[in-house]
């Protein structure tokens, strides 16, 4: 190599080291944000709402709101009908990025990218408050426990083991001197019979004159003890039993229920899996109305959003039974090797470390309903 070849390769480490490394070597500059970014939306409170002005607004918005001011730019809302339609707008590239509460699973992680989760939910129950009140059975109630098939069965049991102690009873009395119950047949097995029932119930007014019969009225009042006893405790067994069922406090109390909830989306999915019949709506909305006007017996659906129905319109008409199932995060969707995953998962970060997420889930879940999903995990 001659003086010329040397004093190119010095010329060119010299360089290197200096930082002042050729174009080619440079790092490429990530994609420019499209202006303004189309951002796919559906309304659902309390995440995307929108106002009398008809301003949008919710958690899904302000979150949205704060990464694009601080990336600087510009969006441009794409109004759905529901999550099936955002993931379309975004499958379609009519919407870059799809915001709001959409559950991130293994299924759309097939077809999308996700950015991080923007907040960690699951699903669960509301069902009407009469449903949570305790019992004042009036008449109707009466009447259905009095010819209910335990009732039956018990009054029925008690008659039968009346009978043969009434014909004892009788056939030793009738030859009494003096006897406490006619000697006829009838109406002296009446008679007896009233004993009998009347030994059941603790409440007899008959005094009986023979030895035998006096015994034998000692033995009936234990046995008597002994068939009231066990009498009371199965029937208060099959009472709190029947009540038990009639509660939902979980999925496993869904079935043979009338259940609701909003078609096209992982709580459908859910109950599918397991087999539970449910009317799938095409809103939320909609299932609310099955509940207060149509008598149904349960709500299934993203525990935000029917936690903020309970807090804020739903007071005196529904309420949460059971905890939080099937743990979810929800998140935006962006399509694959979109150039703005990177920089709204760095935003987001940065506001989960300054505490501006925290301030913007609490404006909108408040402290107990922003934790109660994050507590599940």
């Amino acid at each position: 190599m001659g003086l010329r070849g040397f004093s190119a390769l010095a010329v060119f480490v010299l360089a290197a080291l200096l930082g002042l490394a050729p174009p080619a070597a440079a790092a490429s500059e990530p994609e420019p944000a499209p202006e303004p970014v189309r951002v796919a939306v559906h309304t659902l409170e309390p995440f995307v709402m929108e106002t009398s002005a008809g301003e949008l607004t919710g958690f899904s918005i302000d979150l949205w709101n704060e990464i694009a001011k601080r990336l600087d730019w510009t969006t441009e809302y794409l109004q759905t009908d529901g999550v099936g339609g955002q993931l379309a707008a975004v499958a379609d590239r009519r919407a870059e990025v799809a915001v709001g509460a959409i559950s991130l699973t293994a299924d759309r992680e097939q077809h999308f990218d996700f950015t991080q989760p923007t907040l960690d939910a699951g699903l669960q129950i509301i069902v009407p408050v009469h449903d949570t009140r305790p019992s004042v059975p009036g008449l109707g109630g009466f009447l259905d426990l009095l010819f209910s098939r335990t009732m039956l069965i018990w009054l029925s049991a008690a008659v039968v083991v009346s009978v043969v102690p009434a014909h004892v009873f009788w056939l030793i009395e009738r030859r009494s001197a003096e006897p406490v119950v006619s000697r006829a047949y009838f109406p002296g097995i009446v008679q007896s019979f009233g004993w009998g029932i009347g030994s059941l119930v603790g409440s007899t007014t008959t005094r009986a004159t023979k030895t035998i019969t006096k015994g034998l009225a000692i033995l009936w009042g234990f046995a008597a003890i002994v068939f009231v006893s066990f009498y009371s405790a199965n029937l208060s067994a099959t009472l709190t039993v029947a009540k038990l069922d009639a509660k939902i406090t979980g999925p496993a109390d869904l079935y043979e229920k009338s259940v609701a909830t909003v078609a096209d989306t992982t709580a459908a999915l859910f109950l599918r899996d397991l087999g539970i019949a449910a009317t799938e709506t095409p809103t939320i909305e909609d299932s609310y109305h099955l509940l207060r006007e149509e008598g149904y017996d349960a709500v299934v659906f993203d525990a935000p959003v029917l936690r903020y129905y309970v807090a804020h319109r739903g007071e005196g008409v529904a309420v949460t039974a059971g905890p939080i199932f099937q743990e979810e995060s929800q998140g935006f969707v962006v399509h694959f090797d979109s150039p703005l995953r990177k920089p709204i998962n760095q935003t987001l970060f940065r506001m989960r470390e300054d505490g501006t997420y925290n301030l913007i889930k609490e404006k909108w879940f408040g402290d107990t309903v922003a934790t109660a999903a994050e507590n599940t995990n």
